[in-house]
């Protein structure tokens, strides 16, 4: 059967297992946010750059879709070039036929929404045929893409600086090509003005956002087109902006983030050359507006895992509380018990003890008795019993008084109990000036030579007695020694009145003495 001391060591050794309990509790859980707030953070980082990707491969396809575009009107501009130069070369500068000419090239600007006018100017810069209903007056030598050509052998198209037309007043984009005479010299320039508007009105048709750009430029920078639209910028150079360095660097077609010049705002840009004209294209979207809807998400999204790291925090710091308090009620159980028990120890010593002598009581002594007895039973050693008392006690008490005779009896107590060396040894006051000494597993002689001791010792006392003839208070002692296990019969009791017997006749012997008998043959 387990006692307490096994019973507080278990609980020791419990404790020691249970307290980091609340440690890894609170590492647990703040691993656990830790690892869900690093989910989060994970997931917003992969959602944006969905984001980002996909608005990359969006504004790609557009660039490729306005660099079609442009490729469409320009060939079909470079195709009506290419049939006005033939005919003015194979008729002659000098022999023109301008209404046959006038009449074509209105056919084809009424059936163009891109082709504004037409025009064939002479070598001298005067219009010599046109789609207009009539020929203006004057000289375009003046202009740039004219000048051009006269300085130029090359009959390809070019692609000249917005102009304002001197019939219409609105910005137009000059397509023009090289009218060479039999000999090869200069003889005119044939030209198709392109609508600027026409190329604005397609550009609006896409979304790209309120901050958003579309770029439309020649290849040395100038800028035919820009959305939004200002008219002042139109040719203008772009030639150091982050479009032109990207295309420079990376070929014909591009997509990166980039700051612009003209705003400084942040865009990701996609942008494509124009094949088979020296044209670049490029649309952007807004990084901000891009990750508009993204950093909505963030912000509910956010909001919900710092609701739930919240509600995990107070759960841990709740859990942590119940555990504290836990833990107090348990120390103060444990104290409380602890207090219990020494309590308890106290009652039972005080129920098993004599008030006045501090021996154990005559109920403590019979427990003892009948334990020892079944247990000398059961082991088949030889068990020993010592009944004494003193001599002489009533005459005591009436000449010295109670007090006296209670202060007699403590001494008296003091000294059997020096008698009895062994934790299995008992020494009890069993009944007024009574006493017994129980030695288990104890012969006869070592219970005489016990008995022997104790005698002494209470005559060593010296205290004084008148009415005994020795002066002084002695005690008388009977030893009975049996064995259980040889003598079935053998009771406590038995052994009890054998004990008294002999101390009869001891008193009878002559007191301050002791008498014994051997009733076990092994002793």
């Amino acid at each position: 059967m387990p006692t307490s001391a096994d019973s507080n060591r278990r609980l020791q050794r419990l404790d020691q297992q249970r307290k980091p309990i609340m440690l890894r509790s609170v590492l647990l859980m703040t691993a656990f946010c830790l690892m869900l707030v690093g989910l989060h953070a994970w997931s917003l980082w992969a959602s944006r750059q969905g984001e980002l990707d996909q608005t990359a491969v969006s504004t790609a396809n557009m660039a490729r879709a306005l660099a079609s575009h442009a490729e469409r009107s320009l060939s079909s501009a470079d195709a009506v070039l290419a049939e006005l130069v033939e005919r003015s070369q194979e008729d002659g500068m000098d022999r023109l036929d301008s209404a046959r000419m006038h009449a074509r090239m209105a056919r084809i600007t009424g059936g163009s929404a891109e082709i504004q006018e037409l025009f064939v100017y002479g070598a001298d810069g005067t219009r010599l045929a046109t789609s207009l209903p009539a020929l203006l007056p004057g000289s375009n030598i003046d202009r740039e893409y004219f000048r051009y050509h006269m300085a130029h052998a090359d009959t390809g198209t070019r692609i000249g600086k917005p102009i304002h037309s001197r019939s219409s007043g609105i910005l137009t984009i000059p397509v023009t090509r090289r009218i060479n005479r039999p000999d090869g010299s200069f003889g005119g320039v044939a030209m198709a003005s392109l609508r600027l508007d026409f190329f604005g009105k397609f550009y609006d048709s896409f979304d790209v956002g309120q901050t958003g750009t579309i770029i439309l430029a020649i290849d040395d920078g100038t800028l035919l087109y820009r959305r939004p639209f200002k008219p002042e910028m139109v040719g203008t150079s772009i030639a150091g902006g982050p479009v032109f360095q990207l295309y420079k660097k990376t070929g014909p077609v591009g997509t990166a983030m980039m700051v612009a010049k003209i705003d400084g705002i942040e865009r990701l840009y996609s942008y494509r050359h124009v094949d088979g004209f020296p044209l670049l294209v490029a649309t952007a979207q807004a990084k901000d507006e891009i990750l508009k809807d993204w950093w909505f998400a963030v912000i509910k999204m956010s909001c919900v895992v710092l609701f739930a790291v919240c509600m995990l925090a107070w759960g841990v710091r709740r859990m942590v509380r119940q555990l504290r308090v836990r833990e107090a009620l348990e120390s103060e159980l444990r104290a409380a018990r602890a207090t219990l028990e020494l309590r308890n120890v106290s009652l039972r010593q005080l129920a098993d003890s004599d008030a006045l002598t501090g021996l154990a009581n005559r109920r403590h002594f019979e427990e003892t008795l009948a334990f020892e007895h079944e247990r000398a039973r059961r082991s088949g050693l030889p068990f020993s019993l010592v009944l004494l008392d003193v001599d002489f006690f009533k005459k005591f008490n009436d000449r010295y008084g109670h007090v006296a005779g209670d202060d007699c009896l403590r001494r008296v107590a003091d000294a059997i109990a020096t008698g009895p060396r062994r934790p299995t040894d008992l020494a009890a006051r069993y009944g007024g000036e009574e006493f017994a000494v129980i030695l288990p597993d104890t012969d006869s002689e070592g219970a005489c030579a016990v008995a022997e001791k104790i005698r002494l010792s209470v005559q060593a006392l010296g205290i004084p007695h008148a009415d005994s003839s020795c002066g002084a208070v002695t005690i008388s002692l009977g030893v009975h020694t049996c064995c259980p296990a040889a003598e079935m019969d053998v009771s406590p009791l038995a052994c009890i009145e054998a004990a008294d017997a002999l101390l009869y006749q001891a008193k009878m012997d002559g007191r301050n003495r002791l008498a014994s008998c051997v009733e076990c043959a092994a002793a």
